[in-house]
């Protein structure tokens, strides 16, 4: 047979079908409302959060300006895939195009990158303000938040560009039905024909070593907050450098967590269903309990959300 022929004969799927979460009708249902909940309640916590740290001139502080730009990414990360496998619970038979596997891939790809790089950024942020104070406005500085941001937006956009390349690279000439309820590229790998293993390295690679740098950034400088905070001398000022990380620590032990069991765990300790059940609490869940944590766990969000409503109230 022709090559070129065989290639063509290999390339022939245009759309994928996504499985979803169950075939069970009635759960379904519940799992439909119990998710249209979470992701109102993802976007209106999120969307608020933006609007408090913006309106509320107490919180222009670069820890509040990373918090801003994770609560736009939570938003978008939940939103690349949750109105999906919301219309996936009512159909029968829910299909994805080629070019739409391809975008939902990379947003989630990107976003999930940037997310990384943000608690890493935040985590560095907390190491100046505990460890060197006196250096703080200089260290971290207008100019130095924007770098961290410029870098880890280009950081996560060289992470999608990886797994758009690979998924183009993919031959698909056989099934498209994706055993997951949005396109993730472990499940489109299984699907592929041909030798796929140097486009599974070059993935890897790149979530792999982002993955590892932040979580060195974290750790060094948790590390390095432990050290001082033992030093300390007075039980306030401890007490009050555990409280600023508190919110943080909780939401990358969550964010962290996930992330190790789905792509760092070796594939024989759980089943497909089970890393399903994880990718739900990794990007629908987690980017509803980020602002909740932040909320409830910091009294500066607390002490700006009571001022503006108080104003509100008192000005009707």
């Amino acid at each position: 047979m022709d090559d070129s022929l065989l290639v063509w004969n290999r390339t022939v799927v245009t759309e994928f079908i996504l499985l979803g979460l169950t075939d069970d009708a009635v759960l379904r249902v519940i799992l439909f409302m119990v998710i249209l909940c979470i992701y109102l309640v993802t976007i209106s916590g999120n969307l608020s959060t933006i609007i408090l740290i913006r309106v509320s001139s107490q919180l222009h502080h670069p820890m509040y300006f990373f918090l801003s730009h994770l609560a736009f990414a939570d938003m978008v990360f939940s939103s690349t895939v949750t109105p999906n496998m919301l219309v996936n619970f009512l159909v029968e038979r829910h299909t994805i195009s080629y070019l739409g596997c391809d975008i939902q891939l990379s947003s989630t790809a990107f976003f999930g990158a940037v997310e990384c790089f943000l608690l890493a950024a935040m985590a560095y942020d907390r190491f100046v303000a505990i460890c060197n104070p006196l250096l703080y406005s200089t260290k971290i500085s207008t100019k130095v938040c924007v770098q961290l941001l410029v870098v880890a937006y280009v950081g996560s956009f060289l992470n999608a560009s990886s797994f758009t390349l690979s998924f183009f690279l993919l031959f698909f000439c056989g099934p498209n039905k994706v055993n997951h309820f949005f396109c993730d590229f472990a499940p489109l790998i299984e699907l592929s024909c041909g030798d796929v293993s140097a486009l599974t390295v070059v993935s890897t690679f790149s979530a792999g070593s982002i993955i590892v740098f932040t979580m060195i950034v974290i750790a060094v400088s948790y590390i390095y907050i432990l050290i001082t905070i033992l030093k300390m001398h007075t039980t306030d000022s401890s007490q009050k450098a555990i409280s600023t990380c508190t919110s943080h620590l909780t939401a990358v032990t969550l964010f962290y967590g996930t992330i190790m069991f789905i792509y760092v765990m070796p594939k024989s300790f759980f089943s497909t269903d089970q890393n399903k059940v994880v990718s739900v609490f990794y990007m629908v869940v987690i980017p509803m309990l980020n602002p909740l944590i932040y909320s409830l766990r910091n009294s500066e969000i607390k002490g700006a959300l009571k001022r503006k409503l108080g104003r509100k109230m008192f000005s009707y």
